[in-house]
């Protein structure tokens, strides 16, 4: 189980939830979940992305919970909850499905976010019935259906097959990354996120991400190695709308792009000039108001009309 390590205080300390939950999902994984907020507010799902945790979505959080009930959970291995050996999209699909199971009622219907590897864990679950069921609109922030090696520009050389097999070994090693020392930042900074990141945003997502084990760090590189979703981004059916910043490196404006080109119901796709690929923290306020419109457009409509 990764360790739960996170800034203590300011803007992306994650806030007490109301509650906490464990929930199982189909292959007996243990996924644990907090729910932010009061019953019977409009709710908004939370999936973070590799090697992160309920963490990242700190600043989501903080201002949702004012008026919304924030569901976020931690994904097989990382934050609280446990590793477990399957470590597969449709995985991350039963697991999504059992958490909105968990803590949405019959017929509720949630704006769901999903940043990187979250967002494929949305593209993974777009068919499944019970996702549909319970999804009103969703918010893909920072990700892409397949080709992410191959896109990716954490190496810095011409695209090609050199920076390909580099990358994977870059994104896929083993090694430990140790304590969050100075130099460890730069590092980070320069991978995901964009030049104009505030020292406090790169902390923050510096506690995250070296508190992911190594050992789920890999496993799940893998996967993202091999990922190919293309044909999923079309049973995204609900209303949805893209984010991402035009400096990512790790999952560049072409993903961003082609997911706007191809999904059924594509309500906008904002570029963020400048930005790296931890948007939900180095936009906040942009992200959260994203996620804000969705509801109030789509989810809030959904529950009159399941009321009706």
């Amino acid at each position: 189980m990764s360790r739960v390590t996170h800034v203590a205080s300011g803007p992306y300390a994650l806030p007490v939830p109301a509650r906490e939950l464990t929930v199982v999902s189909a292959d007996g994984a243990r996924l644990h979940v907090e729910v932010h907020g009061s019953e019977g507010a409009p709710p908004v799902v939370l999936a973070h992305g590799w090697t992160c945790s309920t963490a990242f979505w700190a600043a989501q959080i903080r201002d949702l919970a004012a008026d919304h009930r924030v569901i976020a959970y931690d994904q097989r291995g990382h934050g609280r909850s446990p590793a477990s050996p399957a470590c597969t999209v449709e995985a991350l699909a039963d697991d999504l499905e059992a958490v909105l199971a968990a803590t949405l009622a019959p017929g509720e219907k949630a704006v769901v976010a999903g940043h990187s590897m979250g967002g494929m864990t949305v593209l993974a679950a777009a068919a499944r019935p019970r996702f549909r069921a319970h999804t009103a609109a969703v918010l893909l922030c920072s990700t892409g259906s397949g080709r992410l090696v191959a896109e990716a520009r954490v190496v810095p050389m011409r695209a090609g097959r050199v920076r390909t097999w580099f990358t994977a070994r870059v994104l896929g090693s083993r090694a430990p990354l140790g304590p969050v020392t100075p130099v460890a930042k730069r590092v980070l900074k320069y991978a995901t996120m964009g030049a104009s990141s505030t020292p406090v945003m790169v902390e923050a997502c510096a506690r995250v991400v070296h508190a992911c084990p190594r050992e789920v760090r890999h496993a799940w590189s893998r996967v993202l190695e091999a990922l190919d979703l293309d044909d999923a981004v079309r049973e995204l059916t609900v209303p949805t709308a893209v984010v991402v910043g035009t400096a990512d490196r790790m999952t560049p404006p072409v993903h961003a792009r082609a997911l706007a080109a191809a999904l059924p119901h594509c309500v906008g796709s904002t570029e963020l000039p400048g930005l790296g690929h931890m948007t939900p923290v180095e936009a906040p306020e942009l992200v959260t108001g994203k996620i804000r419109e969705l509801v109030d457009a789509y989810a809030v409509d959904a529950q009159i009309k399941e009321g009706a």
